[in-house]
This record gives structure tokens, C-alpha cells and sequence, in this order.
């Protein structure tokens, strides 16, 4: 048992669209990751998807209606099999949690990130 200090991990790494592991429980890992720009359209088939923005806001573009627009303090949680992008006009920094070894491009094509743990 311990404090993880997410500021402190989100401060190690420049990227984007490159979640790190800060932590695990009941099979499921615990990310932050920060986004710019636009990931590709795509659905994961068995699992929803939680984001949470701890900075910035991001937009949540659905396939079936308007984007949800989710800033610091708010979360998302899209359901399995609905299509969706997560996007950022400027960088704002999230917290995901996704069973472990979920791709995080789902169906999208696009090569899965390595999630390092960090």
C-alpha cells in the first residue's frame, strides 16, 4: 500500500496518446496519460472506457450525437461497443482505468500503446 502522487508521474513523460501504468487493482490499470489533438475513431467490444480529467478538458466525439465536453474534475465513462474519440485542442493530462492488457486503439487498426509502468 502507498501514495501515488499523479502530478509527479504526469511530470515524467512530454508524449501524447502514451498511457503509463501509475497503478493496478482487480485486474484493471490504473493510467494518466495526456492528450492533444485527435486519437482515431474506435469501440472497444468487451469493456467500457473511464476517463477522468484531472487538467484541461478534452471533448468525447460519439458516433451516435454531440460531443461531450468533459473538464478537470469531471470523468466519461463511454460503454463497451460505442464508438467514440477522445480529443484536446490544447494538452490536458487524464486518468484511465482499462482492464490490464486492453488495447487502447480498440478496433481502430492503429498499433496499441505500451502502457509502461511508470
Amino acid at each position: 500500500m502507498q501514495t501515488i502522487n499523479l502530478a509527479d508521474k504526469l511530470a515524467l513523460f512530454d508524449t501524447h496518446w502514451d498511457p503509463k501504468v501509475v497503478a493496478s487493482y482487480n485486474g484493471n490499470d490504473v493510467m494518466v496519460v495526456k492528450f492533444q489533438g485527435e486519437f482515431p475513431f474506435h469501440k472497444h467490444d468487451d469493456t467500457d472506457d473511464f476517463f477522468l480529467v484531472l487538467k484541461g478538458e478534452m471533448f468525447m466525439d460519439r458516433e451516435d450525437g454531440d460531443p461531450l465536453r468533459v473538464r478537470a474534475g469531471e470523468l466519461c465513462v463511454v460503454p463497451a461497443q460505442a464508438v467514440h474519440r477522445p480529443r484536446a485542442v490544447e494538452e490536458c493530462h487524464v486518468l484511465l482505468i482499462e482492464p490490464a492488457g486492453e488495447p487502447n486503439t480498440g478496433d481502430s487498426g492503429q498499433p496499441p500503446a505500451a502502457k509502461d509502468h511508470i
